[in-house]
Parts: structure tokens; sequence; C-alpha cells
């Protein structure tokens, strides 16, 4: 079975894009933490005009919670005041932790990155796709697949699917690729970004502290 190369797959979208001319094409992408985005922003910014989609209900805590969200805002502002390409902007969506829960009973002992990450991708990516379309945006992605710990074809599976039931373009993406996720450490250390070391949700918080 040939696996699909969803970097050489972004790297064609950005090359014809760029050969059509044209407007800038939209994006609404889905952020899942300030470390994670810096290196995809800093890759797309010059490509796109994108509007960062903060929606994690996963994070458990509404410390936790703020915590991300303002490193993610304060990130995008460095990146506009630097001038490093297309202006970002941010929507935040609602901070509904319920909603993560109910998705996850009865998968509460399943080990990380198993069905209830799977599903958790599903609802993060399904209210990504829903205000994509409502917008008109030409594409929309998310941060996640940068991480080593995440399943990028899943992902992208879903992204696909949800392209489809939403009639808006997924952007295929495996942003670890090209050391994007090496560089998203040295963004991180460059602005000083909060750098977590758990996922964000109960369960995961629990498999990494025990």
């Amino acid at each position: 079975m040939i696996m699909a190369n969803y970097q050489k797959e972004l790297d064609a979208i950005i090359e014809k894009t760029q050969k059509e001319g044209g407007s800038v094409p939209t994006l609404f992408l889905h952020s899942c933490c300030a470390p994670c985005s810096s290196y995809v922003l800093d890759y797309l910014c010059k490509y796109f005009k994108i509007t960062v989609f903060y929606y994690n209900p996963n994070i458990s805590y509404q410390e936790e919670y703020l915590k991300r969200v303002e490193e993610q805002k304060r990130l995008i502002a460095s990146y506009n005041q630097e001038g490093k390409g297309h202006p970002i902007s941010i929507v935040e969506g609602v901070y509904e932790p319920q909603v993560f829960y109910e998705m996850a009973k009865g998968l509460e002992q399943c080990p990380e990155g198993g069905e209830r990450c799977f599903r958790c991708y599903e609802l993060r990516l399904r209210e990504t796709a829903k205000l994509a379309g409502e917008g008109g945006y030409d594409y929309f992605t998310t941060t996640l697949t940068i991480s080593p710990l995440k399943n990028a074809t899943k992902l992208n599976e879903i992204g696909f699917a949800l392209s489809e039931e939403f009639e808006v373009t997924w952007l295929p993406s495996d942003f670890k690729k090209k050391d994007g996720y090496k560089r998203s450490i040295e963004l991180s250390k460059e602005y000083d970004l909060y750098r977590q070391d758990y996922c964000g949700c109960v369960y995961s918080k629990e498999e990494r502290y025990g």
C-alpha cells in the first residue's frame, strides 16, 4: 500500500496558487496551541490569509485553557508586528469541556493515540469545517499534524471527509515534515512560549503523570 505524502500535496497546492496569482487564498486554521502553531503560521502566512481558530474543548482545566489561549494571541500579535507575511487574525471558539467529556464516554481507559483521540480530532475539526464553510474560506486545516504523537494519516482522513460534508476544501498537511516539529521547538524558545508537556485532556495528563 502506497502511503500518501501530504507534505507533497500541500507543496503542490501552494505552487499552483502562486503560479495562478490573483487574490490570496484564505485559510481557517484550527490551532491546538501556540507552540504547535508557531512553525505552521511562520510557514503558511506567506501564502495564505490565515484566521486561527482556537477551539479546544479537550483542555480539562480552565486555568490551563486560559494560559494556552493567551499564548496563542501573544504569538499572533508578535508575528503581525514583525510582518512575517499576510496579517493573521484569530477567532476563539467556545470553551465547552462538557462536550469533550460527553464524546469521551466509554473511552476513558483508551490509551493516548487511540480511538478517544481520533474522536477528539473529529470533534475539533468538525467545528472548524462548519465555520470555514459558513465563512466562505478557501481552505481549512489544523496544526495537529506537526506533532510526532498525532496520527497525521487519520487527521487527513477526517479532514477530507469533513471537506465533502461541509463543502469547503481541506488543506492536506504533515507539518512535522521538512523539520517542522524541530522548527516549532526553536520558535517556542525564541518567543519564550509556554510549552505544555501533555496534550490537554485529563486522560492525557493522567497518563503523563500517573
